[in-house]
């Protein structure tokens, strides 16, 4: 038996040999071709391992206990740490996309179990990879044909900071402009394809082994979004969209919103020249602060350009992590009287945008609206034009809000908000626990663009918690105007004009506006009612 079993290895290694062999042999770019030959069957086989090792730990781990108990629910605690560990080694080890799907682990929080969220979330931004100078240098070399020394007056070899698919680095260009380079690293426009097959494998077969963990959609996702994030003209373009959408579409506001100025003639593919941006991070409040700019200025400009994105452009950058955004004092604005200066919101990364059509667009507007005033009837009736069903409406609402179904269907002003205590956070915890597999049919049922709002939310919701320490009501005031007013607008789309149909929609504005303005008062009472007790 042993010897048949060796033999058949051998055989396998043999013929993967030969056709490794024969790939390089025909190949217009041997050297890039026997770097996949020799990478991915090592990762094919250290997915394996890791697969087969999670699947048997959870087996053997819950073997016998009764699902519910305290020692059922202390052994899967234990064996999802464990297994979260594995797979951010996994990562780790294998690198680039790999990186890419533990980051997108780490933004779903009480989608996946909040052991993986924890443990991705404290590593995967902060233990990315680092291309050498090397390698950075063959990139230019390859792309503009020149290395970074004879592009640039000044090119510091040092990167400021490094990502999962690019590092960026500060140059000076020769007419004395400083920029940021971001420079792709070397080896994933190699392995992307294949590291994106060997993703679905392991996914692929943890839901055989546990129908219950169904994270296919995860891999179409980055299977779709990924050779878009490795074009860095796209990434360009979608900068430049994004600005154009807000000058048309939101001209109130656009002005508080920037992305850096890019440089094509300095750019390509894998290689992209922008704009040096001088701004704080998006929560270091203490460097905002030195600025004049108040972090609930930045967290209400936050959240009003997030929906107007998501609600009016239908055009939404879905990767809205502190990393990702910068602010500064708006360039118009002037010091006023209480030492205070508007801000103006820089958004960075612009690699993975979604396009929402005008139906979905304007399902999910009616839907936050119906959340935001608790209308039981308009969240199951746009819940499930959405997808979600009539037996899961109620759970995609609190997916969507972090919040049990009693407190979103509560009438109080402050229903939805989040005071960030730790009992609220074991609630949802315990929740998704309960719910899992329940949250699972969810996201196999919703249209993946929805899936990206989820995870574009909970990115939303973390930099406003970094910035007030607690989520805000005024966030949802401003969701429930935005959400409202596109609502509205998609009305008057639809139907013919006339005088009772203008009259319709003036006294529904009249009422959107009363309401605001009834929990805007209530806002206020809450908020002097708190410093009063406190």
């Amino acid at each position: 038996m042993w010897r048949a079993g060796a033999k058949a290895k051998l055989a396998a290694l043999t013929l993967l040999g030969g056709a490794g062999a024969a790939a390089i042999a025909t190949s217009d770019d041997p050297s890039s071709t026997f770097k996949i030959c020799t990478i991915v069957p090592l990762r094919l086989i250290r997915d394996s391992v890791t697969a087969a090792t999670m699947a048997f730990d959870y087996q053997y781990s819950l073997w016998g206990l009764k699902e519910g108990s305290i020692e059922w629910l202390r052994a899967k605690h234990e064996v999802h740490n464990r297994c979260a560990y594995r797979l951010q080694e996994l990562c780790f080890r294998n690198g680039g996309i790999y990186i890419k799907l533990g980051q997108h682990i780490g933004q779903l929080e009480y989608v996946v179990p909040r052991e993986y969220v924890q443990t991705m979330r404290a590593s995967m931004l902060k233990r990315c990879p680092v291309s050498s100078y090397d390698q950075v240098r063959s990139v230019f070399v390859k792309e503009l044909g020149e290395p970074p020394e004879k592009i640039f007056a000044e090119f510091d070899p040092v990167p400021l900071a490094s990502a999962s698919l690019a590092q960026v680095h500060a140059a000076k260009t020769h007419d004395g402009e400083k920029v940021a380079v971001k420079v792709q690293h070397t080896h994933l426009t190699d392995t992307a394809i294949a590291d994106i097959a060997t993703v679905g494998l392991v996914v692929n077969f943890l839901h055989w082994f546990f129908p219950a963990f169904d994270y296919r959609w995860l891999v179409d996702e980055i299977r779709e979004s990924a050779p878009k994030e490795l074009d860095f003209l796209f990434e360009a373009r979608n900068s430049e969209k994004c600005l154009d959408n807000f000058r048309r579409l939101s001209p109130h506001m656009a002005d508080s919103i920037y992305a850096p100025k890019v440089y094509w003639n300095l750019s390509t593919s894998r290689l992209l020249t922008m704009e040096f941006m001088d701004a704080a991070e998006i929560t270091d409040v203490s460097a905002m602060q030195k600025l004049g700019i108040q972090p609930i200025d930045v967290s209400k400009l936050v959240s009003q350009a997030f929906a107007e994105m998501t609600f009016k452009h239908g055009f939404v950058h879905c990767d809205p992590h502190a990393a990702n955004m910068m602010v500064r004092p708006l360039p118009s604005s002037k010091w006023n009287c209480f030492g205070k200066r508007k801000p103006q919101l820089i958004l960075l990364d612009h690699g993975l945008y979604k396009e929402l059509d005008f139906e979905t667009k304007t399902n999910y507007a009616a839907l936050w609206k119906a959340l935001i005033f608790a209308d039981v009837n308009a969240i199951k009736e746009n819940s499930v034009k959405l997808g979600a069903g009539e037996d899961l409406y109620a759970l995609f609402a609190g997916v969507l809000t972090m919040r049990p179904w009693s407190r979103v269907i509560d009438p109080s002003v402050d229903h939805l908000v989040l005071e960030g205590k730790d009992s609220d956070r074991s609630e949802l915890q315990m929740y998704a626990s309960q719910y899992f597999s329940q949250i699972s049919e969810l996201l196999r049922r919703l249209p993946r663009v929805i899936l990206l709002m989820l995870k574009t939310n909970d990115c939303i919701r973390a930099v406003t918690h970094a910035l007030l320490q607690e989520s805000s009501l005024e966030t949802f005031l401003i969701i429930g105007r935005v959400s409202s007013e596109a609502v509205t607008e998609a009305k008057r789309m639809l139907h013919k004009r006339s005088i009772i149909w203008d009259l319709s929609i003036w006294l529904e504005q009249m009422l959107l506006e009363a309401r605001l303005l009834s929990m805007r008062i209530a806002l206020w009472l809450l908020q002097l009612k708190k410093s009063l007790f406190s």
